[in-house]
């Protein structure tokens, strides 16, 4: 597991210290992991609602993938 060194503002700061005095996360570190995986989530689900939406635009592949190809 790698370590990283970010700069907060106060604010985010402030959010964070909020986080783990609440005992929502168990130190700073839990509240950044928390934020990435969410982060990584929300992505994913966007990526299916684009495809969605193209999908629904009749922006579709149709036919064999592998001869497209070749």
């Amino acid at each position: 597991m790698s370590t990283l060194s970010v700069p907060l503002s106060a604010e985010l700061e402030g959010f964070v210290n909020d986080m783990v005095r609440r005992g929502e996360a168990a130190n700073k570190a839990d509240v950044v992991r928390r934020a990435l995986v969410r982060m990584a989530e929300d992505e994913a689900v966007n990526a299916v609602l684009r495809s969605e939406q193209e999908a629904r635009e009749g922006k579709l592949f149709r036919g064999n993938l592998r001869n497209a190809l070749s």
